[in-house]
């Protein structure tokens, strides 16, 4: 008979597929980021306890190009600024991804709050634009010309804070506690440039960012860079009050019991 392929694997097969994903090279991106000030009531509104807002209400947008073997994979964040049990890190509202294969590993393993969306970052020159869009809306944009070169930054270790749950299958809250995860991300940048520009926040009912306004701009930067990344279950959390934040992964929480009837899919 032949091999079926929903079948079980080999402890070879798993083994080898765990010694191949520990042994990628060094993927290189071409990414914006853009930092700034912003409404420190509305920073403190997005966080999830037990996060807490650090001593500067600041919002980050990273928008990135990346090409991978068979694929050019877009990848973007909106975070702020957040704390926990004395570590500074950022917290991200919706990290849009162009592929499922960046997707689902992040969602299923670490909790990102990652969607399907459309990511641009073009350059022509000196003049870059990069955006973030979903359903039609590209709700960040950041624009402007490089203005000179930076000097690399050493390598450094930056912190996510992740929320990682599952909701319960009769909809009333989760199938179990859910738990706060640190993601550790140990960042190096081999090329960095200014630039003098501009971010502007559209409208969204499903990504509604324009909440977090831009107060003061701190920086807005080109660059390439590479990560890694390993996270860590830090806490188990409450699930009664993680539950009114749960809206921010899903564009309509109602969905998660629209599932169509067995055969009917």
């Amino acid at each position: 008979m032949a091999r079926v392929r929903y079948g079980a694997r080999t402890d070879a097969e798993i083994a080898a597929a765990r010694t191949a994903s520990s042994r990628l090279p060094d993927i290189w991106s071409t990414g914006v980021v853009a930092v700034w000030e912003t409404d420190p009531d509305a920073v403190a509104a997005v966080l999830p306890p037990p996060l807490k807002p650090t001593g500067r209400p600041l919002a980050r947008v990273n928008i990135s190009k990346v090409d991978l073997p068979g694929c050019r994979l877009g990848a973007g964040s909106f975070a702020v600024a957040a704390a926990h049990d004395g570590v500074e890190g950022w917290y991200p509202l919706v990290m849009p991804m162009t592929h499922e294969r960046a997707l689902i590993g992040g969602r299923e393993v670490f909790g990102e709050p990652k969607k399907l969306g459309e990511v641009t970052v073009e350059r022509d020159g000196l003049v870059v634009r990069a955006a973030l869009a979903r359903h039609g809306i590209a709700f960040v944009e950041v624009r402007g010309a490089v203005s000179g070169d930076l000097p690399l930054p050493e390598p450094v270790r930056k912190t996510d804070f992740y929320f990682k749950f599952l909701p319960s299958v009769d909809g009333s809250g989760f199938d179990t506690a859910p738990v706060l995860v640190h993601c550790l991300r140990n960042e190096k940048v081999r090329r960095l440039e200014r630039i003098t520009g501009d971010v502007v926040l559209r409208e969204s009912m499903y990504d509604p960012v324009a909440d977090l306004p831009v107060r003061r701009l701190v920086e807005i930067t080109i660059g390439e860079k590479t990560t890694d990344q390993k996270g860590k279950v830090v806490e188990r959390v409450s699930a009664q009050a993680l539950l009114p934040y749960i809206h921010q992964r899903y564009d309509d929480p109602q969905q998660l019991l629209d599932g169509p009837p067995e055969g009917n899919v």
